[in-house]
């Protein structure tokens, strides 16, 4: 038998992982045989290698980086679902507590228990939280004899998960479009669009497309007052994905959230500015009463009569863990130290961008005006000889994910680049990616583009 024949037919822990026949092609089909674990590993590891670098992915809102004792936590839960609750009492216990937690943290008159849930992000969250809105009104509906055929629900622009929700469960979407001078949501905008079929108002607290926090207080105030006016009590969801958990510790002042009556309930993302693993989000209702009856199921074939009020049954415990080691480990204290350091170098980034010359700077990163980002676009007026895309793509050569993108209506044709600030983007990684950027206009000076890139053609990140 040849040399390649014995190894064909036999393998062993001392075989060299690169020199057998199962690394040299890709599976296409299911495979047919097993393969050693190690052997495994290495085809799944080394394409991975070809994936970006997600500490240099300054798209994402999504934490990157994490303590080693989270790496530790989430082996230790990586067998547990969070949604049996009577096999792991313990697990629902700290779910428990962070929701008390989080209602102390947004103000909710029922923080000693806590109307809420974790979810496997702020877009199921969000879910909820509009389905709750669609069944309270509804149920007013009926008992006053009217029809429930034509439910609408007002948001600012807004990130997908909204148009999501009301196109799933058929609600008018009244999208309020960005224009010229105005990025965000306003009071007046909001009451153009109420009627008595308005099931609800989101705010959101940290857009999208800028980082910018929309007014929540003052959209309040003018629905207390079309309330007066009409008898219409139309209620506010907040959607604080990302700022439910920076302005409590950044800008405290500010009021957003269970301390204005009109707000009934809130959803944020435990993987973004919460700093917990990617996988959790969480939902809080101001009072019992503002979660219908019937979005709670009762299920008991886990062992025991269990709560699930959660669009996903069986998902993983570890972020949760992880969630409540984050709040046990920081604190308000440790919040705010490590929110402070991303706002500021979103605003030494901000000026340092500014310097470059050709490019006006849209948000700047301040605490009270929205979450650690900045925003920018290219001077009104002034041809540089590229694109936004163009400085993107360039940017992706040295392994930056700077992303630039069209706003939505009715400012499509505005395009923009935005850098997100998270735990982990450090001062030092902030000034190598200005040595970067000088050194990308530098190269544009010396080679003129001659087609700019289109929006198809850019290889950046999209909305």
């Amino acid at each position: 038998m040849t040399l390649k024949g014995k190894h064909s037919t036999r393998r062993s822990a001392d075989d060299d992982l690169y020199a057998t026949e199962d690394n040299a092609t890709i599976a296409v089909g299911f495979p047919e045989r097993e393969s050693a674990a190690r052997q495994a590993y290495a085809l799944v590891h080394d394409e991975l290698m070809l994936d970006g670098n997600s500490r240099q992915n300054l798209a994402t809102f999504c934490q990157t980086w994490e303590d080693p004792e989270a790496h530790l936590l989430m082996d230790e839960c990586i067998d547990k679902n969070m949604v049996d609750k009577d096999e792991y009492p313990q697990t629902a216990e700290i779910e428990a507590r962070c929701v008390r937690m989080l209602a102390d943290l947004w103000h909710s008159p029922a923080k000693a228990e806590g109307i809420g849930c974790s979810t496997t992000g702020s877009s199921e969250a969000a879910m909820l939280g509009g389905l709750a809105m669609k069944r309270r009104w509804e149920a007013a509906r009926k008992a006053a004899g009217k029809p429930t055929d034509r439910p609408n629900l007002i948001t600012g622009p807004v990130q997908v998960c909204w148009h999501k929700f009301t196109r799933y469960w058929d609600v008018e979407h009244r999208e309020i479009p960005m224009d010229e001078g105005r990025l965000l949501m306003t009071p007046e905008e909001v009451l153009a669009r109420c009627d008595e079929n308005t099931i609800g108002v989101v705010p959101t607290l940290g857009v999208t497309f800028t980082g910018q926090y929309e007014p929540v207080k003052a959209v309040a105030e003018a629905l207390d007052t079309y309330q007066a006016e009409t008898g219409l009590d139309i209620p506010i969801h907040v959607d604080g994905a990302s700022g439910a958990f920076l302005a409590p510790f950044c800008a405290p002042e500010l009021e957003w959230d269970f301390r204005l009556p009109r707000v009934r309930s809130i959803n944020s993302s435990g993987h973004k500015f919460g700093l917990a693993p990617l996988g959790v989000g969480w939902v809080l209702w101001r009072e019992a009463k503002d979660l219908p009856e019937d979005l709670v199921f009762w299920v008991n074939y886990l062992g025991g009569n269990m709560r699930d009020i959660a669009l996903n049954f069986s998902r993983p415990a570890g972020q949760v863990v992880c969630q409540y080691y984050n709040f046990l480990r920081l604190g308000r204290e440790g919040y705010e130290k490590v929110h402070s350091a991303c706002y500021e170098t979103a605003q030494f980034l901000a000026r340092e961008i500014a310097k470059l010359g050709p490019f006006e700077i849209l948000y700047d990163g301040r605490m009270d005006g929205g979450i650690p980002a900045l925003c920018w676009q290219i001077k009104e007026g002034t041809d540089p000889g590229y694109s936004l895309y163009d400085v993107a793509d360039r940017l992706r050569m040295r392994g930056w994910q700077v992303p630039a993108y069209s706003l939505p209506a009715n400012l499509q044709q505005q395009v923009v680049q935005r850098i997100l600030v998270r735990h982990g983007v450090s001062r030092d990684l902030a000034a190598l990616l200005v040595t970067d950027m000088k050194k990308v206009l530098q190269h544009f000076a010396a080679h003129p583009v001659h087609t700019s890139m289109s929006p198809q053609e850019a290889t950046g990140f999209h909305h």
